[in-house]
């Protein structure tokens, strides 16, 4: 008798295997559950770097660490119980940082107003998800500039991992200028950051969390350039009870949409496009790599994924984090060979297990997450190589973007690159390629840039 796998031992008879179609997709239980563990080990990293972006605006990280965790669980268990995909959801990179730097510190918004533009992003999003619009609003914002907006977060966001590093300092001569970089923390930063380019190149799994891991605990040995104690400190526990929640829950505050529109309105707009265009990319990338497209190249059920990552950004909000989004590291449990929701179920149990942890979470300093930062950056912006900056009419409009979301502001760079765009087609004899929602948007941004 030819011998029975193990993993068709526990499948066999079990009422899983019917429930997410095992055996229709061609996987098992076990195969499953190392998806979802590689899945969870390649995004574990948010629990730290949310916590340490959002930080900054005045929350306590333990609540922060608490929120992240419930939100990427929560959010991520709804996707795989209503659509049986292997797509895992968490406080998004980018909105984060978005949010604390730009929103908050940048233009003195309060952190509730701040979720609560977040809450009005995912309604916006869920109207569209579910409405033949989403289409329609997808054509009406020019594809160059959509890589643009994703270049000039990824700069942004490796130029906060670079100063929170101390590699870049504050500078009256020449606006940003170079750190000591003989610092421990510059000196850890470069470490990490080698480390993490070598550890990507070779494709290990959950590289990003190793580099933090390894700079927070080379940190333990370090004295800190301040002069105080060390650059990472002595955790007091390893385990403790999950910090309570209530702090953050339901705090967002509904009303400053309404009283501030022309200032709060074009950043629900930055919020909204990142999420959506992001939610559409990353669905269809993962499932056609899951081989879960039909046979016409259409996803099943996909607006229902699209709703529950619009639902993801709203009790995001409630519960206190930054838009909730679809993970693109849900391709890495794909390629572990996970094909149903039930590696969604286990990445949801990881982050669960995660919360008595905050202890050990809550020492890891700002220079072990900027390592991560700034390889996110360099991932988003990869994408400029998908624009012919030789046409100055895509160039123009997509490098002032990127410059004056990196240095200046999001949602600023947005609406300029947008009436740029417009302008340059409208002189170039090109107006019949402009959308003419695009019109409507260039508008509204210009409304925004004249009222402010």
């Amino acid at each position: 008798m030819d011998a029975v796998p193990a993993a068709d031992l526990i499948d066999r008879g079990s009422p899983i295997r019917s429930w997410f179609q095992l055996a229709a997709r061609k996987t098992n239980i076990g195969r499953e559950i190392l998806a979802g563990l590689t899945t969870f080990a390649t995004m574990s990293y948010i629990l730290v770097v949310n916590s340490a972006i959002l930080s900054s605006v005045g929350i306590d990280t333990g609540v922060l660490i608490s929120v992240t965790a419930l939100a990427a669980a929560l959010n991520t268990a709804l996707m795989a119980l209503v659509t049986n995909y292997p797509l895992a959801l968490a406080p998004g990179m980018g909105s984060n940082a978005f949010l604390a730097y730009q929103v908050c510190s940048a233009m003195h918004i309060p952190w509730p107003a701040a979720f609560g533009l977040v809450f009005y992003n995912g309604i916006l999003f869920l109207i569209l998800a579910w409405s033949g619009l989403r289409q329609m609003v997808l054509d009406s914002f020019p594809p160059t500039l959509r890589v643009a907006i994703t270049c000039g977060i990824g700069l942004f966001i490796g130029l906060v991992g670079l100063k929170g590093s101390h590699v870049l300092i504050a500078s009256p001569q020449s606006f940003i200028g170079l750190g000591n970089v003989t610092s421990p923390e510059c000196l850890l930063f470069f470490v990490g950051l080698i480390f993490n380019t070598l550890l990507m190149w070779r494709g290990v799994r959950g590289a990003l969390i190793l580099g933090i891991f390894l700079v927070t605990v080379l940190g333990l040995f370090l004295p800190s350039s301040s002069g105080h104690g060390m650059v990472t400190s002595w955790p007091t526990a390893v385990v403790a009870p999950p910090v309570s929640i209530e702090p953050t829950f339901l705090k967002f505050d509904l009303g400053y949409l309404w009283t501030h529109f022309s200032l709060a309105f074009p950043i629900v707009l930055v919020l909204f496009f990142g999420d959506f265009m992001s939610g559409i990319g990353t669905t269809l990338a993962v499932c056609q790599r899951a081989e879960l497209l039909d046979e016409h190249g259409r996803l099943p059920r996909f607006r229902q994924v699209l709703g529950i990552d619009a639902l993801a950004a709203c009790t995001g909000a409630a519960l206190g984090t930054s838009t909730v989004g679809l993970y693109l590291e849900s391709a890495a449990g794909v390629e572990a060979g996970g094909r149903t929701g039930l590696t969604s179920l286990v990445v949801a149990a990881c982050f669960l297990l995660a919360l008595p942890l905050h202890p050990i979470i809550s020492i890891i300093p700002a220079v072990a997450t900027a390592p991560a930062l700034m390889m996110v950056g360099v991932l988003m912006m990869q994408s400029i190589t998908s624009l012919n900056l030789r046409d100055l009419s895509i160039a123009v409009p997509a490098i002032v973007t990127i410059v004056i979301m990196a240095v200046g502001n999001i949602s600023d760079g947005m609406a300029i690159g947008m009436i740029i765009h417009v302008l340059i087609m409208l002189c170039s004899g090109r107006a019949r390629e402009i959308h003419f929602l695009t019109y409507i948007l260039a508008l509204m941004f210009a409304a925004h840039l004249f009222f402010k």
